[in-house]
């Protein structure tokens, strides 16, 4: 399977995926992609061979990001993965060996691991969400708030964890919010003035009250974004209007209370934190002692 077949099977678009590693190396190596220390240290004969190893626990994601990153760096590269994306590993376990000229594979590096830390780190705190709500019938969904430019790795690490994506975009689901119903007039007026202009595309409405919730799935809707509503009142609306649409509750939920609303009976619990503020995952590329000799002359 090559490359660019891995990337589709894992469900990212290769040209999106070359398209974020180009501009990642550019940024790194510059235009003319110069490394001057590992270039000077070490001629394109001189081959080595390295561990990816993770140095804390975790959960992994981002292996064919970074297959293809290396790829890209130079064709002469071997990389092998040792686990799947989507493992539980301990710190320690080595991840993926790489193999070829050694003066490419530290041209790599940094932005192999930029990419792999940040995914598995989306990855590992989704995965703390999954655990948090597995006796429940509740599922953990991401948001838009990712980092520009990296959405659908953002996206495919929270997949990785455990969890789910909301929408991709504000292109393909249409979300009437606080400013839509303002502007509109009222929940109604924004979902009829959708419905009609786009009959084609799922609606989902936000939804600050009781009231809110009913007047929307009156209007139509099957799908209710609940904004920091508390437990309490997710109960009400899931006893008002559950049996009718589905439910998502959001609004700075965080990990240790998110048991506590997804027992209110809601099938979604939203967080922006998971890929905007997760932390990376610590993971580093090791040379293997020996296996590369610099030049003497």
């Amino acid at each position: 399977m090559s490359i660019q077949d891995r990337l589709t099977a894992a469900g990212l678009a290769p040209e999106k995926v070359a398209s974020i590693i180009t501009a990642a190396l550019d940024e790194d190596l510059g235009p003319d992609r110069d490394d001057p220390t590992s270039q000077a240290i070490f001629d394109v004969e001189t081959v080595g061979t390295a561990d990816v190893v993770a140095r804390q626990d975790g959960v992994i994601a981002g292996l064919p990001v970074a297959e293809a990153t290396f790829a890209a760096v130079s064709e002469d590269i071997r990389f092998t993965a040792v686990v799947a994306d989507g493992d539980r590993v301990a710190e320690g376990a080595v991840l993926a060996t790489v193999s070829g000229p050694v003066r490419y594979l530290l041209m790599a590096e940094r932005t192999v691991l930029n990419l792999l830390c940040r995914m598995s780190g989306v990855a590992s705190h989704t995965y703390r969400w999954t655990e948090a709500l597995a006796d429940t019938k509740t599922t953990i969904l991401d948001t838009r708030k990712t980092t520009p430019g990296l959405r659908i790795l953002d996206k495919y690490a929270v997949r990785a964890g455990g969890g789910d994506n909301k929408r991709m975009g504000l292109f393909d689901v249409a979300m009437i919010k606080d400013n839509h119903k303002f502007a509109a007039g009222s929940v109604t007026a924004a979902f009829d003035a959708v419905r009609t202009a786009r009959p084609d595309i799922t609606i989902q409405v936000e939804v600050d009250t009781l009231e809110e919730a009913r007047e929307a799935v009156a209007a139509g809707a099957g799908f209710l974004l609940c904004d920091n509503m508390s437990p309490d009142r997710l109960r009400e609306v899931v006893a008002a209007v559950g049996d009718r649409a589905e439910l998502e509750a959001t609004g700075n939920i965080t990990l240790s209370d998110a048991a506590a609303y997804a027992a209110t009976g809601v099938d979604y619990i939203s967080s922006g934190a998971l890929t905007h503020s997760s932390p990376i995952m610590d993971i580093a590329l090791d040379i293997r002692p020996g296996a590369a000799n610099p030049p003497t002359s």
